[in-house]
């Protein structure tokens, strides 16, 4: 993400939400922000506490689901964190909302997720091999729909996460929705691409939306 959307975090309160894993949270933590990580693993919690510990940094780590932050007030935060995680969740409108309580008039919530498209090849590795795409499932996706039964017990039985595609209506347009206001965004690309269409179409898109004073 640009820097200038971040901005001077000292003192700032920045609610890290569903990021954990000991990456972004100390970073702002050792930037002088008041940090909060809200997370539904607790293994991923787990890291923020590792790294918290080892580099002597300040942050509370609060398990939840990220479409209920009911144990927050509102209007307390100055920034939303929110990296790469909404895939996990079956309706993504529910968590905008919830960002844009949270949020104090003037914060700002800064959200990633993957480019909806990559949800619509079947992923056939045979195919891939070949440089061949197969369209196969329509937005939005979701497992628990698109997949058939055999491979869906597949993936539960190796104990994946079962994962949604939204669209960009859902996660641009419910932003919008939810009362922020859209001020900038950006495409990047997969570094190292794991799929055959990160190769053709930025990976990933990153949004800054403001939650308005009046």
């Amino acid at each position: 993400m640009p820097p200038h959307w971040l901005g001077n975090v000292q003192g700032a309160h920045i609610l890290c939400l569903a990021a954990g894993g000991g990456q972004q949270a100390p970073l702002l933590a050792a930037a002088g922000a008041v940090v909060t990580v809200f997370d539904l693993s607790d293994t991923q919690l787990e890291l923020d506490r590792q790294v918290a510990a080892r580099e002597q940094l300040t942050l509370r780590c609060q398990q939840g689901d990220m479409s209920d932050l009911s144990v927050f007030g509102d209007d307390i935060f100055d920034l939303v964190f929110h990296p790469i995680s909404n895939l996990y969740v079956p309706d993504v409108e529910p968590v905008w909302r919830e960002c844009a309580r949270v949020l104090k008039p003037g914060g700002r919530l800064l959200a990633s997720f993957y480019n909806p498209a990559l949800f619509v090849d079947d992923r056939d590795k045979t195919l891939a091999q070949q440089g061949l795409l197969r369209p196969a499932y329509r937005l939005p996706y979701a497992d628990t729909r698109q997949l058939d039964p055999a491979r869906l017990q597949e993936k539960k039985s190796r104990g994946e996460a079962l994962v949604f595609g939204h669209s960009l209506t859902a996660l641009i347009g419910g932003q919008l929705a939810a009362g922020l206001r859209l001020l900038d965004m950006l495409e990047d690309w997969q570094p190292s691409p794991s799929l055959l269409l990160e190769a053709y179409l930025p990976g990933f898109i990153a949004t800054c939306a403001e939650k308005p004073n009046d």
